[in-house]
């Protein structure tokens, strides 16, 4: 970091010992999983600043929101709308926890086999480690899944927590109990604002958040559309995934841009970041949060390259804007909210063949190469939806691997071994030598 942030942790009552320590555990990690990789664009220094500097100059700008009274809101899910949010000039960032580090003290108070993202959340906030968490006015929790609703009532013992019901199904009624959800929403943030969002600020809100997924979505295309030419790797594609949940919006749509920008030339002039015939990987499921890099690194270092993340952090994030066309009030422009996050296809929904009908879809069209369902531990949504997902993939003929994995590094080598037999069979299948990396 470019400087000493210690009085900012205390001001935000941080454990500054035990924050040191997750700070030089994610020091060793990043350098070796990013750092070291060769032919990166160059605008991926951007992203690289923004890393070294997240628990640092972001957290002052946040600060200096608060002090202006504007609302800092953190959250575990794409459903909590943050268009709201930002056009009440207020801040709106994931808090989804990816590190072992937090773990064992979240386990103080919740059981073992849930899933290993709420535990690492929870843990940061039971330890003080995190500055987003401490520097929230409030956090959005959701019903996405059993753990994550019982777990908000324990943490809203310790941090103001509000839960979003979420609903199951996507039928007439589910869809006005969403509606309820999302105005209601939008009063409280007016009620930490002190008046009434307007028109013109909401939908200014919307066209931010627009463009930001606007450029994702052209960065995903650059990614995964042109099969000859992989301009930038899976591994640099998933952190600007991750990054979207943290950095400015409209900074950050920028530097996704000129990224673009460059990506563009690399392909116009053929500049690929793996050899020719190297199996292009699409990865589906449970979300990533940072530093949950294992699984990119481990196929990226065997031989693959992945070029599309189908997940809430990933293409289920931005796949979908809001139409904001012939909107005359903020009635319409909450209606066009509704339809744009109805669109989600978590696989908390009964019915979601619409999400297998969209990963075949994106597959075709990308001309992947093969499918690994990743699943984070105990997320029984994700696990027990991948059994119809897989069939139907089976049924198409599409090569599929399924991981459930949690932050440990200790399964490495057994997933690297899986992972190399999968990509060999798909050179196999190629008729193409398997290179290995």
């Amino acid at each position: 970091m470019s400087k000493d942030y210690t009085p900012l942790y205390q001001e935000l009552g941080m454990d500054i010992e035990k924050h040191n320590e997750l700070l030089a555990a994610l020091g060793e990690i990043y350098p070796e999983f990013y750092l070291k990789q060769e032919n990166r664009p160059k605008a991926m220094e951007y992203f690289d600043y923004v890393m070294s500097e997240i628990h640092g100059k972001r957290i002052e700008e946040l600060m200096e929101k608060k002090k202006e009274g504007k609302p800092l809101v953190g959250t575990f899910c794409i459903f909590v709308p943050e268009e709201i949010i930002v056009g009440a000039d207020g801040a709106c960032y994931g808090l989804c926890g990816g590190a072992e580090f937090s773990i064992a003290d979240a386990e103080r108070d919740l059981p073992r086999n849930i899933c290993p993202l709420i535990k690492s959340a929870y843990g940061f906030k039971v330890q003080r480690t995190c500055p987003y968490t401490q520097a929230s006015d409030f956090i959005y929790g959701e019903t996405s899944c059993e753990a994550k609703k019982k777990t908000w009532e324990i943490l809203n013992e310790i941090h103001p927590t509000h839960v979003m019901h979420i609903p199951q199904m996507k039928r007439e009624k589910e869809k006005e109990l969403w509606k309820s959800e999302i105005y209601d929403f939008k009063k409280h943030i007016e009620s930490i604002i002190g008046r009434e969002l307007t028109f013109e600020e909401l939908k200014k809100g919307i066209e931010i958040i627009n463009k930001k997924r606007e450029a994702m979505q052209r960065l995903d295309k650059l990614r995964g559309m042109y099969p000859d030419v992989v301009p930038i790797s899976g591994k640099d594609g998933l952190l600007i995934n991750q990054i979207s949940f943290y950095d400015d919006p409209e900074r950050f749509t920028q530097k996704v841009n000129e990224l673009c920008d460059e990506l563009e030339e690399r392909i116009k002039n053929k500049v690929s970041v793996v050899p020719k015939d190297t199996p292009r990987i699409m990865v589906i499921g449970t979300p990533m949060a940072p530093p949950n890099w294992k699984l990119h690194h481990i196929v990226e270092t065997t031989g693959g390259v992945i070029i599309n993340e189908e997940a809430c952090i990933g293409h289920r994030y931005y796949k979908d804007n809001i139409d904001t066309q012939w909107a005359e009030n903020v009635d319409d422009l909450m209606e066009r909210m509704l339809e744009r996050y109805m669109k989600i296809d978590c696989a908390c929904f009964t019915p979601n063949e619409g999400r297998i009908d969209k990963i075949i879809k994106m597959y075709k069209e990308r001309e992947a190469d093969g499918i690994i369902y990743y699943s984070l531990s105990f997320c029984h949504t994700y696990n027990v939806e991948s059994k119809k997902v897989i069939d139907r993939l089976q049924a198409e003929n599409i090569p599929i691997l399924r991981i459930e994995s949690d932050y440990s590094m200790e399964d490495m080598g057994q997933i690297k071994t899986r992972v190399e037999a999968f990509l060999e069979s798909i050179s196999f299948k190629k008729n193409v030598k398997f290179k290995g990396f």
